[in-house]
């Protein structure tokens, strides 16, 4: 998606939960401490690698909020990226991370909120974080990547074409839902069935 200054009012459609678990610190930590991480495929989204194997400038500043294992992150240090950065808000998964990439200067990584983090950066990769997010917070997820994105900047990544019906993450949605989301700020280039 390319950043779009103009905003617009848009309604959300037709697949809006909502979520009344406090999707705070200590949840999320505790979730990692019990091990109960089922978003966790072992590997990156293939999607997400053939998106990367396309750019060429590998000094591109990357984001990945709701980092978690960081798949996506090891790739993009194999094809060598040099200005990665990754948040987690649970303190344990940035205990691992501090272990994976262990003197690593090419990766940043933040014990932080995302929506208390300050930055800018060219691309961003989702990758679980919007479906872990309640969902009455989308809005703000895509104000909040406006924001941090520099000009031109992009989102990229997957999102679930299902809903879950499920109190807790991950949440799921559908494409009537998230077009109105980020349709107000951005221009949206690709948002269809994922084929890899």
């Amino acid at each position: 998606m390319k950043l779009k200054m103009e905003q617009e009012n848009k309604t959300e459609a037709c697949c809006i939960t909502q979520c009344d678990v406090p999707m705070d610190q200590k949840y999320w930590d505790t979730r990692w401490e019990k091990q109960e991480t089922g978003w966790d495929i072992g590997y990156p989204s293939p999607a997400i690698t053939k998106y990367i194997d396309g750019i060429a400038d590998k000094n591109t500043a990357i984001l990945i909020p709701g980092c978690g294992n960081a798949y996506e992150a090891e790739y993009l240090i194999q094809q060598g990226f040099t200005h990665i950065t990754l948040i987690d808000i649970a303190p344990k998964a940035v205990e691992n991370l501090k272990q994976k990439f262990e003197n690593n200067p090419n990766i940043t990584m933040l014990l932080e909120d995302f929506f208390e983090h300050k930055g800018g950066y060219d691309l961003v990769i989702e990758q679980t974080f919007f479906s872990a997010i309640p969902p009455f917070r989308r809005k703000e997820y895509a104000a909040k990547m406006h924001d941090i994105l520099n000009e031109n900047g992009r989102i990229v990544g997957v999102l679930f074409d299902k809903q879950f019906n499920n109190p807790f993450p991950p949440f799921g949605g559908c494409p009537c839902e998230y077009r109105p989301i980020f349709e107000n700020l951005f221009d949206i280039k690709t948002m269809e069935a994922c084929y890899q």
